[in-house]
């Protein structure tokens, strides 16, 4: 499919003003892993390109998987800090909304990096290029990165390089957006809550190691069912009061009201996936993430939230 550069003559007042389209390269996957690169281009209101930045940045630790990003120790040895680059990001960021593909992963790689150089990264929504094909309803076998370059005619040219991955996925929201306002559809907006404090991990003889994080998504103590756990999701069935559900990535209903419509509804919302969990909620199902991995060993049903909305409106009652 080929991108349509004709933008709608009557752009919805309610869109944002700019976007700042943004790819970060890591160590891994996990809270505590560091961002090696990072790219961002610079959009206007309607999606055109202003300009483009690319850093390589020093994660002073080894570069993680080299096979995935390409990064060496080497090649990272002389490239600035993060607290040396973080200013000329953030004036990349200020005053739009950050664009990702599965933005959660990479807004919390930012706001991690900004806390622990003790600054606020100046950026306050972000949108998920997955919930907007999501909204778009394009019919797509998967929304990983590659089928939606696929479905819009880009070519990618370097896969996990963060400047060409931010390239591609600029490619891809400009026409996506253009679609979006033609349709007059609302965008899926999430809200940015940065950091305010990182605490380093602690070795000291005898006494357990600091988290050396502290989750952008406030803590929340939610209360377990009050059923008993009845087993796994059948595709194609219901769910069942007492079934216990996780979340991963990005969604386009806030994700505290879905773990509170889930609650409501009789089932237990857990912050992992273990052999008892019933169901996966994932508008990404083939993302490289924890919670997806342990999903596929496990065993574990995965839907995505669309699908999970529409199960919340016909829950099972608890067996006596």
């Amino acid at each position: 499919m080929l991108e349509d550069r004709t933008a709608p003559p009557l752009w919805p007042d309610e869109y944002p003003q700019g976007y700042a389209v943004v790819d970060v390269e890591t160590t891994g996957l996990a809270k505590d892993d560091r961002i090696i690169s990072a790219a961002v281009y610079r959009l206007d209101a309607r999606g055109e390109v202003e300009d483009h930045w690319y850093t390589l940045v020093n994660p002073e630790r080894g570069p993680g998987p080299v096979w995935i990003h390409g990064l060496t120790a080497e090649m990272l040895a002389d490239a600035p800090l993060f607290p040396e680059v973080a200013e000329e990001f953030a004036d990349r960021l200020r005053g739009r909304v950050l664009v990702a593909h599965n933005a959660n992963f990479d807004w919390g790689m930012i706001a991690r990096e900004y806390a622990r150089a003790g600054l606020r990264p100046p950026v306050r929504q972000r949108l998920c290029t997955i919930a907007l094909a999501k909204t778009l309803r394009l019919e797509l076998p998967s929304l990983r990165l590659q089928a939606l370059a696929a479905h819009f005619g880009v070519v990618q040219q370097r896969a996990h390089h963060a400047l060409d991955d931010a390239r591609v996925l600029t490619e891809i929201f400009r026409p996506s957006l253009r679609q979006a306002a033609a349709a007059r559809l609302p965008l899926p907006l999430l809200a940015c809550q940065p950091l305010t404090e990182w605490s380093d991990p602690v070795d000291t003889p005898g006494v357990p190691a600091q988290q050396p994080w502290r989750s952008w998504r406030p803590a929340r103590r939610l209360p377990p069912s009050p059923y008993p756990n009845p087993g796994r999701f059948e595709p194609g069935g219901r769910l069942a009061q007492g079934m216990r559900v996780a979340f991963s990535g990005d969604t386009s209903v806030d994700r505290e009201l879905l773990e509170d419509r889930a609650v409501a509804a009789g089932l237990h919302v857990a912050g992992s996936v273990s052999r008892l969990t019933s169901l996966l909620v994932t508008n990404d199902p083939q993302a490289p993430t924890g919670k997806v991995g342990k999903a596929r060993l496990y065993g574990t049903p995965v839907v995505d939230e669309t699908s999970f909305i529409q199960l919340l409106q016909h829950v099972a009652p608890a067996e006596d």
